[in-house]
């Protein structure tokens, strides 16, 4: 783990840090599984990155205004949002166009999870597609 993103994740609470490293790790699994290449990790405005070449960004945080939430954030100038609120409007919470917001009490949903990350890891390669191929 970048030492930038480590720091981060050590400034939260400790049931975000749990949530945000399993989510960390789903990211690198999804990479290996898939071949994505190389993961880039880094903080963009504040919050802990996530990119690999082919993709579209993702970002993780915990915001202290909000305890009992953490996010997944994504560009809001995609389709990835918007895809994700068709296929899983029942089982996620979406804010806006750019965001998913998990319950940190709650088991993360990780068979939708997994799937909005691998689109957001191959965002460029889908985004010509209706529903991004779904």
């Amino acid at each position: 783990m970048n030492d930038t993103i480590k720091i981060k994740f050590l400034s939260y609470p400790a049931p975000a840090q749990t949530q945000l490293l399993l989510l960390h790790e789903l990211i690198h699994e999804l990479c290996r599984e898939h071949n994505l290449g190389v993961i880039t990790e880094s903080l963009k405005w504040g919050e802990a990155s996530y990119s690999v070449s082919g993709g579209s960004s993702i970002r993780l945080d915990f915001k202290p205004k909000t305890p009992d939430h953490f996010y997944l954030f994504f560009n809001c100038k995609t389709q990835l949002v918007s895809t994700f609120k068709v296929l899983y409007q029942q089982e996620l919470t979406f804010i806006g166009n750019r965001a998913i917001m998990l319950n940190i009490n709650e088991p993360i949903p990780i068979k939708p999870i997994r799937h909005c990350l691998l689109l957001a890891l191959q965002y460029k390669k889908l985004k010509h597609l209706p529903l991004l191929g779904c």
